[in-house]
């Protein structure tokens, strides 16, 4: 019998040079990519995400990318399934999917599974959703301390339908994901590469990223999604970059104010997937970033070795 098909990924914190290593890695391995990260996923939004531009993809497929309306609704188990149909797709051509970004709870969902949840509940997430953040917080912290200390107090999303879950399933949120109805994926040789660049230098990247991303013209493309008819509290609009870039838009914040709220949220966010996913198992953590070409190489001899 031959071996299980392998699958690939690339993990790590924003602005490591994921990118740039899965898309090396799937030229060596004949790869194709696989996109994990949620604001990606949504056509329109390319400054903020920091999406590979087409003419920079070496021509390796790339997938789950531009597949949503800024409008859309989408849940980690939208993502599992999804994932997992191109994951089996791409296997079944003899080609290896290399799956990369930083949304953990995604990453989690596609590998692990998850529970199943209840419905959105648009009445009740109209009241909570007038709720300042940290109220919403204290309520989740009784409902289910676990999940409130996993969600960062500033995460309204997240807090609401964290809160909405518990409330329709009479059941906190951490028991009823606990029992997996959607199960660990099977059948492929899970192969995980994890980028830990310096905090330091880490910061200074990301703190330039942030000032390009409104060079570029963030906020124009947020204009844009606007005026195409999404309303201003859609959820891809609250993404970091883009909500800063919407509060200068409506007055609310200079373009200073803007890129440097922007710098913090970004730094903070690297920090939170720091620490998910050093709780990832089996990962060869590589301590720069993903355009260091000693780090390219030293990945794909790690992989080249259990891949055979």
């Amino acid at each position: 019998m031959g071996h299980l098909p392998d699958l690939i990924v690339v993990l790590g914190p924003t602005g490591s040079g994921k990118s740039s290593l899965a898309l090396d890695i799937a030229v060596h391995f004949s790869g194709e990519i696989v996109n994990c990260d949620s604001v990606q996923l949504y056509r329109g939004l390319d400054i903020g995400a920091a999406k590979t531009p087409t003419q920079e993809r070496r021509g390796i497929p790339h997938h789950l990318i531009d597949i949503l309306h800024p409008a859309d609704h989408y849940t980690a188990g939208d993502y599992a399934r999804a994932g997992r149909s191109v994951v089996a797709e791409i296997a079944g051509r003899r080609r290896i999917p290399v799956v990369a970004g930083g949304t953990g709870f995604y990453l989690r969902a596609l590998l692990e599974g998850l529970s199943e949840s209840p419905e959105r509940d648009p009445e009740l997430r109209a009241r909570l959703t007038g709720r300042p953040g940290e109220v919403l917080h204290r309520y989740l912290r009784r409902l289910d301390p676990a999940a409130a200390a996993r969600i960062h107090p500033n995460d309204k999303n997240k807090q609401i339908r964290a809160i909405e879950i518990c409330l329709l399933s009479r059941r906190p949120l951490t028991d009823l994901f606990a029992e997996n109805p959607i199960r660990k994926l099977e059948g492929f040789r899970v192969w995980k590469v994890g980028l830990d660049p310096d905090t330091d230098r880490l910061a200074e990247r990301l703190n330039l990223r942030c000032v390009r991303m409104f060079e570029a013209g963030i906020v124009n493309e947020v204009r844009g999604i606007l005026q195409s008819g999404v309303s201003r509290d859609a959820k891809s609009l609250s993404s970091i970059g883009y909500r800063e870039a919407l509060g200068f838009l409506e007055g609310r914040l200079s373009i200073e104010e803007a890129v440097e709220l922007t710098q913090v949220a970004t730094r903070q966010y690297a920090k939170r997937q720091r620490t998910w996913f050093r709780k990832e198992p089996d990962v060869l953590w590589l301590r720069s970033f993903g355009d260091d070409q000693e780090l390219v190489n030293l990945a794909i001899h790690h992989l080249e070795v259990g891949i055979k």
